[in-house]
């Protein structure tokens, strides 16, 4: 766009040359209209319109964005069309495309309208689509993430209301303030989840520009003490990896005490034994390189920008990858545990809902799909002596069923007339507290008399549900404004009596799946994709750029 400078003019001079250009600049901006209003109706009809081998994406917004306008070019100020572009070239920074939005483009177009005093009408038509696509493109994804969520799961049910209604009015807003890239700054999650993992995107991505880090070879397991000619390598890949204290150094080849500590690092911040033995899986997991690292944080920046702007202040959260489960009291962590969550071929579902009453000595009814794939098979191989303890075989009215009778052999899951029922007790599968949430996924936070296997380093070993390692301890807060401390859950508790206290006001639950994180010490965190979902959202995220109307809550 040509700039006018007035240099040396006299003042009176300016002011006649402004006012002999205004009339310029609006007769340029009248040529604009028709050619703008054509592409704009052709977009409203068909929902297709591609500009100059690049297709407008935003067939909702744009139209009555235009419409609103009268067909009058948007973006003739060129601080607002510098401030789109290094938003653009910004989106790197957040795990997006800066092709998504037009980038190579519109940088090509703002030189041919920058290059000619006059350009012509189709040129500042399609420049000025590009930009307003851009802008609705890259706000969408800043709010709502670039993949809909409900395309990889259908189950999600957090909500995402759309701004559609109101996006013709909000862009203007933008423009009209000049402020267009701190508008799109601010539509970034500001939660320490997001930020911090966009501290670590960079990092990683700068070892990643630095060259490939050193791949530590096969060999013997080290211990303490043992001396190893991959040793000085070990240094390197872990000093690159910020697990080494005091930088690489040292050149022997003696596996000793900060290498030991650096090692235990790593391992905690990969969720493996921090037993500082480097075997196969740590050795294994070292290996991984930096850019498969900024990949994995990528995709969980992209899972931040999908949940991270409608968190509540309290709420309880499990990150299934994590095996973990967090409660979050007024924006402050209060409570953490280990957990233990479904296997990859039962998976713990992702959703959202509220706990609403906890369950002291719960029974336990052998929900339909595991009567299904374990106990009638179990009963049918064993017969009652297959039966747990404490599992009774019950009429659907309560009435109990003599199971000396019953031929096993003549019921699948979907004929069986009875229910089981496991009186409460230490056996339970349930343990002695269950949380409720009601779903119809029949998928619960609980206690487990499984206790060892907390001690596992990837744990998803259950058919569904959530196995909390310290259940009594997230009792007694969640119960706490109802007068409840740890002497009184206990006394509930020794009673063995079934009993069912309320929530004064429900707690929010949060079901997610984050493979990377920032913990409280400053660390990133990376876990394995137990149930595969980061391969299927890296290939949403690098598909070419589809709109939609934000989805709402289900």
């Amino acid at each position: 766009m040509t700039r006018y400078r007035f240099v040396g003019l006299p003042l009176c001079a300016a002011v006649l040359t402004l006012a002999c250009l205004a009339p310029f600049a609006q007769a340029q901006d009248d040529g604009v209209r028709e050619p703008l209003r054509a592409r704009v109706e052709a977009l409203r009809e068909t929902g297709r319109v591609d500009v100059r081998g690049s297709r407008i994406a935003s067939a909702i917004v744009l139209p009555g964005f235009y419409k609103q306008r009268g067909f009058r070019r948007a973006w003739s100020d060129a601080r607002n069309v510098e401030q789109l572009l290094r938003a653009i070239r910004d989106a790197a920074n957040d795990g997006l495309d800066p092709r998504d939005y037009h980038q190579a483009l519109l940088e090509r177009l703002r030189g041919e309208v920058a290059a000619t005093s006059q350009p012509d009408a189709a040129l500042l038509a399609d420049y000025d689509l590009l930009l307003t696509d851009a802008l609705v493109l890259l706000e969408n994804h800043l709010e709502f993430g670039k993949v809909d969520p409900v395309r990889l799961d259908p189950n999600w049910n957090l909500p995402r209301e759309s701004k559609d209604v109101a996006a013709a009015s909000r862009i203007q807003q933008m423009l009209d303030a000049g402020d267009v890239y701190q508008a799109l700054e601010r539509e970034k999650p500001d939660h320490p989840y997001y930020t911090e993992l966009k501290r670590e995107l960079a990092r990683y991505r700068k070892m990643e520009a630095a060259g490939a880090l050193p791949t530590l070879p096969s060999g013997p397991t080290l211990r303490v003490g043992a001396s190893d000619a991959r040793v000085p390598t070990l240094r390197r890949r872990l000093d690159a990896t910020g697990d080494l204290v005091g930088g690489v150094g040292d050149t022997a080849t003696l596996y000793d005490s900060a290498l030991i500590v650096g090692v235990r690092s790593f391992q905690r911040r990969l969720g493996l034994p921090d037993d500082g033995i480097l075997g196969e899986g740590t050795r294994s997991a070292l290996n991984v390189s930096a850019e498969r690292r900024a990949q994995q944080i990528r995709l969980n920046l992209e899972r931040g920008r999908w949940v991270l702007h409608h968190i509540d202040s309290t709420f309880v959260v499990v990150n299934v990858a994590g095996y973990s489960v967090t409660y979050v009291r007024d924006g402050h962590v209060v409570w953490r545990s280990r957990a233990v969550v479904g296997l990859p071929f039962r998976r713990t579902p992702i959703f959202r809902d509220s706990i609403s009453y906890l369950v002291f000595n719960p029974t336990w009814v052998v929900p339909p799909g595991i009567l299904a794939r374990d106990m009638l098979p179990r009963l049918k191989r064993g017969g009652v002596g297959a039966l747990p303890a404490g599992m009774r075989v019950l009429q659907h009215s309560g009435r109990a069923v003599d199971v000396s009778r019953i031929d096993w052999s003549k019921y699948s899951g979907s004929s069986f007339p009875f229910m089981l029922r496991q009186d409460p007790g230490p056996t339970n599968a349930l343990g002695l507290v269950k949380f409720m949430f009601p779903n119809r996924y029949l998928v619960y936070l609980h206690d487990t008399p499984s206790r060892e296997l907390f001690n596992e380093s990837a744990r998803a070993f259950s058919s569904g549900c959530i196995r909390i390692e310290h259940p009594f301890e997230l009792a007694e807060l969640l119960l706490a404004n109802a007068g409840w401390n740890a002497d009184s859950v206990a006394r509930v508790v020794k009673a063995g009596r079934t009993r069912n206290v309320s929530l004064r006001r429900p707690v929010p639950v949060l079901l997610l799946y984050w493979t990377a994180w920032v913990d409280d010490d400053g660390l990133v965190n990376f876990r394995s994709d137990v149930y595969g979902r980061d391969e299927r959202l890296a290939r949403a995220l690098d598909e070419p750029v589809r709109i939609t109307p934000a989805a709402r809550p289900r």
